[in-house]
């Protein structure tokens, strides 16, 4: 190659790197792939694996509402298991209430989502008396088999990203839209696998599986 294609070739390159760098800036702050969204806590113990775990509150700073717990919960072994009880620690109350009533099953294979619409819910009534924004709160589930499975999770607003998995109690607050795992079951039933475990928040800070 003679040096004035040499030259020409590598001036192109500079000209599309300036476009580029242009493009990003003019996407703004607030722009999708500039945010930053935290890792949500996640743990395993036995069969069970809890992943994608926050406690959320109102999106309003000012709001007296409840908070939620957000959760996905898998169970690799061969026997279905139940959610018997989400504890807070500071001894905090916190209300399940199955998608379609009856009990929490986490099946075997499958996976039991916590938050969002038409699934399961776990509300903390004494709200930003319980729990503060950016601090992290010992959360404690407990199984009918493998007992009980405890983490630390981060307390965030229900705005950006998180504005479907808050507590719907309270009007303001977005109505739930979706789940991370992106098509579980209401009751958890029936869905091995984590193939699909990963949108919205959970892709942003999935531990995995």
């Amino acid at each position: 190659m003679s040096s004035s294609l040499r030259r020409g070739a590598l001036a192109a390159a500079a000209i599309a790197f300036s476009i580029a760098s242009l493009a990003a800036c003019g996407a703004g702050n607030n722009a999708e792939t500039l945010q930053i969204k935290p890792d949500l806590a996640g743990t395993a113990v036995g069969d069970i694996k809890v992943r994608n775990v926050a406690v959320i509150t109102q999106a309003d700073t000012e709001a007296a509402g409840p908070a939620a717990v957000m959760a996905t919960v898998f169970n690799d072994g061969t026997k279905d298991q139940t959610l018997d009880s989400i504890t807070l620690g500071g001894g905090h109350t916190v209300e399940l209430e199955p998608a379609k009533g009856g009990t929490l099953t986490v099946p075997a294979g499958g996976r039991l989502v916590i938050g969002g619409e038409n699934n399961a819910s776990a509300t903390v009534p004494a709200g930003r008396d319980a729990v503060q924004d950016g601090d992290n709160q010992e959360v404690t589930f407990t199984f009918s088999e493998t007992g009980r499975v405890s983490l630390e999770a981060l307390v965030l607003p229900a705005d950006s990203y998180l504005s479907d998995w808050g507590p719907s109690a309270v009007p303001g607050v977005g109505e739930p839209s979706g789940e991370p795992s992106g098509s579980a079951s209401p009751s958890g039933s029936a869905e091995a696998g984590e193939a699909g475990a990963s949108a919205d928040p959970s892709s942003e800070a999935d531990a995995g599986h």
